[in-house]
């Protein structure tokens, strides 16, 4: 089958390798479109996540339609429309025309929707859901989410809305992204622009002159510390990143905070597949609900080398404007 595979000095290339036969517990699925994820060039430039590289195919969410499954799996049948994250840090992947996945990971696609959109679900999705469990959040709670736009930001603003939670306050870098939130049901006076002058003080007004109850940080680095900054003493600060700074850090000591780390791979770790897929299907019933809907997405292509370098490089340069980027296949 076709790939998009890593060669042994990490390169990418177009290749070809044998298509895999389910085991047991697995299925067997033709890929329709898969996402990107910064991780996926993180992977091939950072040596910390390329230590975690267990397939030289990368990619960690699809869709697609089941055409096999092992002699164990009874809750899909050929035929059936899905869409899921595919492993662990890039194993497993979905730069590919076809992948194998335990069945216990998968979840039947939203019905209303086409498979470019469900492809954009999964990591973002399940992100977003469980930073908005793990908040166990008060009707009272402030929030400030830094990088609001992205993936997960846009999806948890989502969650936060349609569960009537809106003492939020986000942070965006650009008019366009401005407009993103407004048209997703926030107010101007809760909007503010990371780049203009006075950025911990317009957001400690921004939020009734008060320090922040939550800080959800989807940006790490220089804001790390302030998010750190304008939460209030034994606040929640929530690492989606891993880039806090060593100054944010010691600035959430003194202040007592709680750092919360958000990470899906953990459950891959000790193998609790249930996660994935109660994960997924809790998004897909509220997509089909209407309760929200899925990302805004952008297709850049066929599976090739071509497309994957060039989603690669939007992702770095944040050239994605708000949109999930998507390879079809």
């Amino acid at each position: 089958m076709k790939t998009v595979i890593l060669n042994k000095d990490f390169k990418l290339e177009d290749g070809y390798i044998e298509k895999p036969y389910p085991k047991n517990n697995e299925v067997l699925i033709q890929i329709k479109a898969s996402g990107f994820n910064p991780i996926d060039y993180q992977m091939i430039e950072n040596e910390l996540e390329r230590k975690l590289v267990s397939s030289p195919v990368l990619g960690r969410e699809l869709s697609g339609i089941i055409i096999g499954k092992g002699s164990d799996v009874s809750q899909f049948e050929i035929g059936d429309e899905i869409f899921c994250g595919s492993g662990s840090m890039g194993s497993n992947g979905s730069y590919a025309e076809y992948i194998t996945v335990p069945a216990a990971i998968v979840a039947l696609k939203p019905k209303n929707i086409s498979f470019e959109q469900a492809a954009a679900i999964p990591s973002v999705g399940m992100t977003a859901l469980q930073t908005f469990n793990r908040m166990s959040l008060k009707s009272t709670d402030t929030v400030l989410i830094t990088g609001a736009t992205g993936g997960v930001g846009s999806f948890l603003i989502k969650l936060l809305l349609a569960n009537s939670y809106n003492n939020i306050v986000a942070t965006v870098g650009s008019e366009d992204n401005r407009k993103l939130l407004l048209e997703m049901g926030l107010k101007n006076n809760q909007i503010i622009n990371y780049k203009e002058d006075r950025l911990v003080e317009n957001l400690i007004k921004a939020n009734d002159n008060l320090s922040f109850d939550i800080g959800v940080d989807l940006v790490g680095n220089y804001m790390s510390e302030v998010t750190a900054e304008v939460l209030k003493i034994h606040g929640m600060y929530i690492d989606v990143t891993a880039l806090i700074s060593k100054d944010a850090k010691e600035i959430l000591f003194n202040k007592g905070n709680i750092i919360m780390n958000i990470s899906n791979y953990t459950f891959s770790m000790t193998k609790n597949y249930d996660y994935y897929k109660n994960s997924l299907t809790k998004i897909s019933n509220l997509i089909e609900e209407g309760i929200i809907v899925p990302p805004k997405y952008k297709v850049i292509g066929n599976l090739s080398l071509e497309t994957v370098l060039q989603a690669h490089q939007m992702l770095k340069n944040n050239l994605t404007q708000g949109n999930k980027l998507i390879m079809s296949h």
